[in-house]
């Protein structure tokens, strides 16, 4: 059984590197992020690292997950649309520092193991779909936030169409050049002010769904 101490290194770690949010970091030491992993790789939960979800997915090295909860609670939304749920470990720490989170999975199989995750730790704040993450989630909104887990080459124009007036987007961008920057989008209106971040590395962000 992974300690509580464990999850204390982790976060020891992630403060060492840059991650100043209290309430985030606080949140990431009683999320128990072995539980969504295989149980042969749970054991590395908390290494610095990220950690195959098969399916071609990962889950993301602690310091980004950190990282983008932090610049989500920073603009202290309370609508959030996360898109990429992936194992569902992003969406249970965002879960804990906003109001709602409704998350987009374009992989079905991932969707269902995401679900029973996130029931069994009691994240009743969360909705899930089986949809194409470009798509959205039109039905809900308008958001305050949306977080894309998957690297976008483009910012889809109907994502953006979503977030509503002074809304962020945070997402991982690509370059010309094929190199891959946080970046971070806010809406004035129908102007939308891009600031890249920090250089990352994520997966593509993928068209269609997989049933």
């Amino acid at each position: 059984m992974t300690s509580q101490r464990t999850r204390n290194r982790m976060v020891e770690r992630l403060a060492a590197a840059g991650v100043r949010h209290s309430e985030v970091l606080e949140v990431m030491a009683t999320t128990p992020r072995h539980l969504f992993l295989d149980e042969a790789l749970s054991h590395r939960a908390y290494e610095d690292t990220s950690l195959p979800l098969g399916l071609g997915q990962t889950l993301s090295q602690p310091w980004i997950v950190a990282r983008m909860s932090e610049l989500v609670a920073l603009a202290e939304p309370q609508r959030v649309l996360e898109i990429g749920t992936g194992s569902g470990y992003q969406t249970l720490i965002l879960s804990r520092l906003v109001e709602r989170v409704w998350s987009v999975e374009r992989i079905a199989a991932l969707k269902a193991r995401a679900e029973q995750r996130l029931a069994r730790l009691g994240a009743t704040n969360v909705y899930l779909r089986h949809a194409d993450g470009g798509l959205g989630w039109p039905q809900a909104a308008p958001f305050d936030l949306i977080l894309l887990t998957a690297c976008a080459n483009h910012l889809p124009a109907t994502l953006l169409s979503q977030l509503r007036d002074n809304g962020v987007l945070i997402a991982p961008v690509e370059d010309e050049s094929g190199r891959q920057w946080l970046t971070r989008v806010r809406r004035r209106g129908q102007v939308f002010d891009h600031q890249r971040l920090e250089e990352v590395r994520f997966v593509p962000l993928l068209e269609g769904v997989i049933r």
